[in-house]
């Protein structure tokens, strides 16, 4: 049995949808643990792009199980959007092979109002939140004032809960300038998506550790990036949720002590999407890669703000996750440069710093410190083994493993399934 973890390890978007596919392939459940549809996961498998928001990209696998575990915040009528969406490129999808967290937190249409109520609310100081609920739904997790999955099965009791809470944020919504709720167009679209996924609501817990006690593998998705984590990421600029290796068990019930391995992902350079400190931001990297078409979120189709390798940043989400390897992706997006960075410390106010600060006021300030490497200048998309590579490739590779103290296991040179070398 080896149960391992997957993990971001930059600020999301790493490319974790692929690495999970790849691993899928020899382990029996994936679990998602966290988030909402506001992560997006793209997988291509024989030229055809898959585009994942809630559900476990372990699903483009028939034989495989996938939970939502009770740590995700569910979107029913975006839920059952991304099963048409899959199901109509061919992906089988049912109760058999999909089972949904009981006590999953709900994202009600009042969550999307109230959240781009808070935004335009906090003006200059906006967060760039996707505009989903997820916020607003794990607020009122936190509050006890939620609706859980569970009630997708109990449609008296959900209609009554839905209609009470509509009533209780309307006001707080119109006068923040947000168009209001149409009340029963929202139930109606509430109340048909329960019906639809009443059947696939279960113990979800239940469900891993008897998989456990089977003897099968478990694999956990994470979703966005460890500093995109409510508590060790950027703050404010971070998700709801943890997104860091202990998210994967609070939000499945699985405890650390049945955890074998935990994967860190990253890019070989480093993006970001929304507001937030960024140190290495570099507009000609941006412009180099938006222009190769790459650096578009598979959510909001957002450009995302790109820069150079941060090893401080990687470090630090290596041990704070437990990771004991590193899957790099999106290697073949360096493969034009003459001269490849990485920032290996910050300086702030005279001294030199390993870690990032937690302030987002000081991160603001830090300059990169950085060394330099040299380009390979080759195309590296249709390497088959990592023995191919370019010993100035293995080299910029290996120096990344120094500086996280993390072993390289998997690495990324294009989009698809096969396009994952295993080192």
């Amino acid at each position: 049995m080896s149960n391992t973890i997957v993990v971001g390890a930059q600020w999301g978007d790493e490319g974790k949808g692929k690495i999970v596919d790849f691993l899928t392939e020899k382990t029996d459940v994936v679990v998602r643990a966290a988030g909402g549809s506001n992560a997006g996961h793209t997988v291509i498998n024989n030229g055809t792009k898959y585009i994942l928001h809630l559900i476990p990209s372990g699903v483009l696998w028939r034989e495989k199980l996938c939970i939502i575990g009770n740590g995700v915040v569910i979107d029913p009528m975006g839920l059952l959007e991304e099963m048409a969406k899959l199901r109509g490129q061919g992906v089988h999808i049912s109760p058999q092979n999909l089972r949904i967290s009981e006590t999953a937190h709900l994202v009600m249409p009042y969550h999307k109002a109230l959240d781009r109520a808070r935004e335009a609310r906090r003006g200059a100081n906006a967060i760039g939140t996707t505009g989903r609920g997820i916020g607003p739904a794990y607020a009122d997790k936190v509050e006890r004032n939620g609706l859980r999955a569970i009630l997708l099965t109990r449609p008296q009791e959900l209609e009554k809960q839905l209609r009470l809470r509509i009533d209780s944020n309307q006001e707080f919504i119109v006068a923040s300038g947000v168009e209001p709720i149409d009340v029963e167009s929202s139930v109606a679209a509430v109340l048909k998506a329960a019906e639809e996924l009443a059947p696939f609501i279960c113990n979800t817990a239940v469900a891993c550790h008897e998989a456990i006690a089977q003897g099968k593998d478990l694999l956990f998705e994470s979703a966005q990036g460890t500093y995109l984590d409510i508590d060790h990421g950027t703050y404010p600029f971070v998700t709801s949720s943890n997104t860091t290796t202990g998210g994967a068990c609070t939000g499945s019930g699985v405890p650390p002590r049945l955890i074998n391995r935990v994967v860190a992902v990253c890019k070989a350079y480093t993006t970001r999407v929304g507001s937030g400190p960024f140190v290495t931001e570099n507009e000609e990297i941006g412009d180099m890669l938006h222009n190769m078409g790459r650096e578009f979120g598979a959510t909001t189709g957002r450009a995302r703000r790109c820069g150079w390798l941060d090893a401080v940043l990687l470090r630090y989400a290596v041990m704070i996750n437990g990771a004991d390897e590193l899957a790099i992706t999106n290697l073949d997006g360096l493969d034009g440069l003459d001269e490849i960075k990485i920032c290996t410390a910050y300086r702030l106010d005279g001294q030199t710093l390993q870690y990032p600060p937690s302030t987002v006021e000081d991160l603001e300030r830090c300059e990169p410190i950085y060394e330099s490497h040299p380009g390979w200048k080759q195309d590296l998309s249709g390497m088959k083994r990592f023995c191919d590579l370019p010993e100035k490739a293995k080299s910029y590779l290996k120096r990344i493993e120094e500086l996280t103290k993390a072993r390289l296991s998997l690495l990324g040179i294009g989009p698809a399934r096969e396009q994952t070398l295993v080192v």
